[in-house]
């Protein structure tokens, strides 16, 4: 028996977020609104989203002793996430600067602080949690080799869900480990590299050569491509709505679909969930406060 549904190893962000009629060029300086700050960081978003759907989940990331940080676990533990993973010291909370202009448009720099400082010794320490955790999530925003050592901690049939972003080649006992490797096209391309094809079926094609279990390619508006090594390519419509604001969409999506594998369903079925969730997601502004509880999701009819 598990304990915990999903366990997501990652970063957590403070967004640092003004909007500005225009963002500056070099040397310039605008005047923009008051400052808005909301928790973030891939991780966070991703365990925020679990649990609001209904799923056991701890967080294992680092943050800062200061405001930022507080921030952040108190708004896991509102959602109703396991902080006993999160980690304090070592450096600043993590934050992201984003200039937003009228059009939504936007320009961030993220400073990782405390999630650079997320080191392999402290996945080595969260042993019982890996023990415990029926699917593990992580993404990029932490150091590669600890998410190296997230894979030689799984546990003995638990299932590694990654979304390498922001991306960058993946050393192969990593990409063994993806079941599934989810990615979009630029993602897709970073990490397969030249000759990777025209379509998203050339592009699952060529990252499963590269040892993934199985892919699944997110289209935006198109939906997604779900694909494993010896199953057919799968095609998953969006859910038609009116998109508000896009932030944080793709973590929901990958939460949502790491949930319901954990679940038993197949990757297509928890693929098909999870463009419902995130159909909720964009429909609301900002991250966060945008995920959907299961209750909401229901009431989205199937792609």
């Amino acid at each position: 028996m598990y304990d915990y549904d999903l366990l997501v190893v990652g970063s957590a962000n403070a967004d640092l977020v003004v909007r500005v009629e225009r963002r500056p060029g070099a040397g310039e300086t605008v005047l923009g609104s008051d400052l808005a700050v909301h928790p973030g960081g891939k991780g966070a978003n991703q365990a925020v989203a679990a649990a609001r759907l209904g799923a056991r989940t701890a967080l294992l990331a680092r943050v800062g002793d200061d405001g930022h940080g507080r921030l952040l676990l108190d708004a896991q533990r509102a959602a109703g996430v396991d902080t006993v993973g999160a980690l304090v010291g070592g450096a600043p909370t993590g934050v992201a600067l984003i200039t937003v202009d009228p059009s939504g448009d936007n320009s961030i720099v993220v400073s990782p602080g405390a999630n650079g400082r997320l080191a392999p010794a402290d996945v080595r320490a969260a042993a019982s949690l890996f023990q415990a955790a029926r699917v593990v999530s992580v993404q990029l925003e932490i150091p590669l080799e600890t998410v190296a050592e997230v894979v030689r901690s799984l546990a003995d049939g638990s299932r590694l869900v990654l979304n390498p972003s922001p991306p960058r080649p993946l050393p192969p006992e990593v990409l063994a480990a993806c079941d599934p490797l989810i990615v979009n096209e630029h993602e897709a391309r970073v990490i397969a590299g030249d000759g990777l094809g025209d379509s998203p079926e050339d592009w699952a094609t060529a990252l499963l050569a590269l040892g993934p279990r199985s892919v699944v390619v997110t289209l935006g508006a198109a939906g997604a491509l779900v694909a494993e090594r010896a199953g057919p390519r799968v095609r998953v419509p969006s859910v038609p709505v009116e998109a508000v604001d896009t932030t944080g969409a793709g973590d929901a999506f990958t939460a949502a679909l790491a949930w319901r594998l954990g679940r038993g369903e197949s990757l297509a079925e928890a693929a098909r969930y999870a463009a419902r969730v995130g159909a909720v997601a964009v429909t609301r502004a900002g991250a966060q406060e945008s995920f959907p509880t299961a209750a909401e999701v229901a009431e989205v009819a199937a792609p």
